[in-house]
């Protein structure tokens, strides 16, 4: 078994951050002599029930492997450091309920999690209130890092902007006639903002958007609107199991012959739940395991793709990678800082760059509003693989820097005050 090289070097510059690897493999955590030996608890939330359940179940996955990596070099500030996990199905007011127990009852120092951008939202909130740091793994919403932001709360997965603005011009090279199907809570709105604002910009124009309840089975009432709507594109916004049911129903009303379809952000475990008359289109494309872009030659990144089959019999998801790099960088802010003191720790993460051990390229947190810059991807996805790998469905075909698909800083500025205490 190899070595997992979680280097610190490259991170947080300007720091004095000693270099160093973690052992898969290796024995168990020891407290070192004369340091703490109590434990470092971090509180996870992601939903394991739900339509989200796969990609919550992806996220904390790649959180645990952070977590290993981390305590066989000795933990963080010598101690133990453990994920808890709670199930919040999605659902913002059970979310709340887990942040509040997960902090004054379990003694966790600080939050993680989130599929859902309510979710987001609630928690974000919540953890304001408490002052601790929050770290949105997978809620991608721009309010999240716009109006509703906070000095304790930090995003890893791209903001709906990125998103949007990353895929909408590919769309325009289809057609100028859009139709969308969006989710009805505040990651679909926000999507719909991004899209709207590219259409404008490509000179397209979307004839229909049905916005349909979170947890929808049947899109019966959707889809014969859509198949006779003479429309170029069908942008599907939708996410977990809402997007398997609608893309299969998609593909028996033949709608895939009559249009093209795309959208913001492609889950292989959705495709992969899919069935192959399903899988089409041009995605917007966070992370993938299998992109010469993406890891290139890096060693770290082929070593977490390893442990992550290993522990999953899967390749790494965007959702593993979302995981992994907020435990990692929340980590890695305890550590720089010396203390777990939350403003402390936002202080060591925000306007630090850092080389990510899972993606190439140096990627930072912006300091005036905590959204991560790391590039997107696109690209088609192929219905029974690439090159012999069944679950290599997807072809990287353009790397989209950050700073081409960000909102304008006035933007972020009128709309984000952190207000640190």
């Amino acid at each position: 078994m190899g070595k997992f090289a979680l280097s610190r070097k490259g991170f947080l510059k300007g720091t004095a951050v000693a270099a160093g690897a973690a052992t898969f493999g290796a024995p168990a955590f020891l407290p070192r002599i004369g340091e703490a030996a109590d434990q470092l608890k971090i509180g996870g939330i992601d939903p394991l029930t739900g339509t989200y359940a796969a990609l919550g179940k992806s996220e904390f996955a790649g959180m645990q492997i952070a977590v290993d990596a981390w305590n066989k070099k000795g933990g963080v500030l010598g101690r133990e450091v453990v994920l808890l996990q709670e199930d919040d199905a999605a659902d913002p007011g059970v979310a709340v309920q887990k942040a509040r127990k997960l902090i004054n009852q379990d003694k966790a120092t600080a939050l993680i999690g989130s599929v859902s951008s309510a979710v987001s939202l609630s928690v974000g909130g919540a953890a304001n209130s408490m002052g601790v740091v929050f770290m949105d793994t997978g809620g991608h919403t721009d309010d999240f890092t716009m109006s509703q932001c906070h000095w304790n709360n930090f995003q890893i997965c791209h903001p709906t902007w990125m998103l949007t603005h990353a895929t909408g011009y590919a769309f325009s090279k289809y057609g100028k006639k859009w139709y969308a199907i969006t989710p009805d809570y505040a990651y679909g709105h926000s999507i719909m903002n991004g899209y709207e604002d590219i259409a404008k910009q490509v000179g397209a124009t979307f004839i229909g958007n049905d916005l349909t309840p979170l947890g929808t089975s049947d899109f019966g009432a959707y889809l014969p609107k859509l198949a006779a709507s003479g429309a170029d594109v069908f942008v599907c916004n939708l996410g977990g199991n809402d997007f398997v049911n609608c893309m299969k129903q998609a593909d028996t009303y033949g709608i895939f012959k009559k249009m093209k379809a795309g959208g913001p952000l492609a889950e292989l475990e959705n495709f992969w739940a899919s069935p192959p008359g399903a899988r089409v289109g041009y995605w917007g494309i966070e992370w993938y395991y299998n992109g010469a872009s993406v890891i290139g030659n890096k060693k770290s990144a082929h070593d977490f793709v390893a442990e992550t089959m290993k522990r999953t019999g899967l390749p790494p998801s965007a959702r593993n990678a979302f995981g992994f790099l907020g435990m990692d960088l929340l980590l890695h802010g305890m550590d720089s800082a010396k203390t777990t003191d939350p403003v402390k720790v936002a202080k060591a993460l925000e306007g630090k760059k850092f080389d990510s051990p899972i993606f190439e390229g140096e990627s930072y947190f912006r300091a005036d509003n905590h959204a991560l810059m790391w590039p997107m991807w696109v690209g088609s996805c192929e219905a029974n693989g690439i090159g012999g790998d069944k679950n290599n469905i997807f072809n990287i075909t353009d790397r989209v820097p950050a700073d081409k698909i960000i909102p304008p800083a006035s933007a972020i500025a009128a709309a984000c005050k952190l207000g640190y205490p």
